[in-house]
């Protein structure tokens, strides 16, 4: 239907693929435009729209990945991070196909002179996360955009949502003419056959010794997405995790867009295996942004989103350490696993979502309980709370030692991390040397203290359910062990002879030389030498 030039507004589940509904077919368009013109000047002939920073840089590696075989005839760029000014002598100089970015962003470079005569250029206009577009406070730039940049006649536009919700109507009004409506007939959840939803209903303070107990006592296997509700939480949890040896990374959205794709990344090359991510306000409450009330004093990045859009790879596990207050909440939080790739990726067929649930945040389950009834499929997770009372014991000790001043530390450790090395201020750094001085001698950060014990889980913490399949576990791994000792040594009769033969000379070699060792030494203290070389010793001196 796209490749037809129909107007196209796609609704689909996340983690489906939605980026190659819109990027295959943009790319083929320009592609023939360009077989049918080959020697026309270049210009921007796709505009596509996101409403964060991360999936705008998403969008520019997956479109990278599929213009690899043609990269000299398609350029694509993406203007979401970073200042016009820096950005504007690379859109002049290359005149990319494919410009990518936030509204604000390629409104601003519009209005700069960096993108001349895009109503005449513009062949296709693509609103990816089309629901949230308005959520992040864009309606006025989308607006202008549209009056600005897009023709009224032949341009194909596409609009692609995990939802559809008012705004998107809105936005359908706004940039389709007669579009076809693709609406998947499937549920938002994925199948039980691919999903596993359990929850554990627990006090405040034990979701700390749940967490530990689940990753020390090796029941979460692979990846896993750590969702919390407020940045301070996501601090006090890594903190907490440190002590008890567990690498994690965080999200943070005060941080640049470029250090928060590179702990994505990190996390996808597998690097860590838990990342902790505090939901973004516009996912509880969409008109939080509109407002512009955030909480007092915390300066998040207007363009910063995480439950939504971003291809975390191969996720085995998503916890709700703090349970969403919306069902669209959770269910983009679930969106993060059982994904359409993680099957061909990875071993992984099935995702895991494990849902903390307090006394106060049982109003939000049973709301999202009610909103999906039997679909959901929801298990109690059974844990005997009396087996873990060391593993409570050792939580409190590690709980009290994170404190708001090493939490405040921890924050501002990052900080100045970011300062020594943005490329930004390297020129202005290099020019002014105290100020790099003053960064380095600040004033001491206090450090939290990791304890030694807390590291080891001995075997007499283990609850006594779980000690027969942690038996079941060393043994299996003693078997594999052996079993590549087996496959590496060698196979014929000849070479294992050799091989014997070569470890028997070795150890021959070794003894000979340590026995040269302890001669020589023996020799050389006058107390160890024998008798007949001290009196020859003393007859020559005697004849001298």
């Amino acid at each position: 239907m796209a490749l037809d030039g129909n107007d196209i507004l796609a609704r689909a589940r996340t983690g489906s693929g939605k980026t190659a509904v819109f990027a295959i077919p943009v790319i083929n368009k320009i592609l023939k435009y360009k077989q049918a013109h080959p020697f026309e000047q270049r210009k921007t002939q796709a505009i596509i729209i996101a409403p964060s920073k991360e999936l705008c840089h998403q969008l520019k590696e997956h479109i990278g990945k599929l213009t690899t075989c043609c990269l000299r005839e398609i350029k694509c760029v993406d203007v979401a991070s970073g200042e016009v000014n820096d950005i504007k002598p690379l859109l002049v100089a290359v005149v990319p196909d494919i410009v990518i970015g936030t509204p604000a962003k390629i409104l601003a470079h519009i209005q700069a002179g960096s993108l001349n005569d895009l109503k005449k250029s513009i062949r296709s206009l693509v609103v990816d996360e089309a629901d949230l577009i308005f959520s992040f406070g864009f309606q006025e730039d989308m607006q202008k955009l549209v009056e600005k940049a897009i023709p009224k006649e032949g341009c194909q536009a596409y609009l692609v949502s995990a939802t559809l919700n008012p705004d998107v109507i809105n936005l359908k009004n706004l940039v389709l003419h007669k579009p076809v409506v693709i609406k998947l007939e499937e549920p938002e959840l994925p199948k039980c056959d691919q999903l596993a939803q359990y929850h554990i209903s627990c006090q405040e303070d034990e979701k700390f010794v749940l967490l530990i107990a689940l990753i020390k006592l090796n029941l979460l296997r692979g990846r896993t997405i750590i969702f919390v509700n407020s940045l301070k939480r996501c601090y006090k949890l890594k903190l907490f995790l440190e002590q008890f040896a567990v690498k994690s990374c965080l999200l943070n959205p005060e941080l640049p867009v470029a250090t928060r794709c590179n702990v994505v990344d990190q996390f996808n090359k597998g690097i860590y295996n838990q990342i902790i991510a505090c939901d973004e306000k516009c996912v509880h409450d969409p008109t939080a942004r509109r407002k512009g009330d955030h909480p007092k004093g915390q300066k998040l990045d207007k363009d910063y989103a995480i439950a939504r859009g971003i291809d975390f790879q191969s996720v085995s596990n998503v916890i709700n350490f703090d349970f969403p207050t919306t069902v669209t909440a959770y269910v983009h939080r679930v969106g993060r696993t059982a994904r359409a790739l993680n099957s061909v990726n990875s071993n992984i067929t099935e995702g895991t979502v494990l849902s903390f649930v307090a006394q106060d945040e049982h109003k939000y389950f049973n709301k999202v309980k009610n909103a999906f009834g039997d679909a959901a499929n929801f298990k109690p997770y059974s844990f005997k709370m009396e087996e873990l009372e060391a593993f409570r014991y050792r939580s409190k000790d590690a709980i009290r030692a994170v404190t708001k001043d090493v939490i405040r530390a921890a924050r501002l450790k990052e900080i100045q991390a970011e300062l020594r090395n943005s490329t930004r201020l390297k020129s202005f750094l290099k020019s002014n040397p105290n100020d790099v001085q003053l960064l380095k001698h600040d004033r001491s950060i206090r450090r939290l203290s990791t304890q030694q014990h807390l590291q080891d889980v001995p075997d007499y913490i283990v609850p006594p359910t779980l000690k027969t399949r942690q038996r079941q576990f060393s043994v299996s791994e003693k078997r594999r062990h052996e079993t590549e000792v087996e496959l590496s040594a060698p196979t014929s009769k000849k070479s294992s002879k050799r091989a014997t033969k070569g470890k028997v000379n070795r150890a021959k070699s070794a003894a000979a030389l340590n026995q040269k060792q302890k001669k020589k030494a023996r020799l050389s203290d006058p107390l160890k030498r024998p008798r007949a070389m001290q009196r020859g010793k003393m007859r020559r001196k005697k004849s001298k």
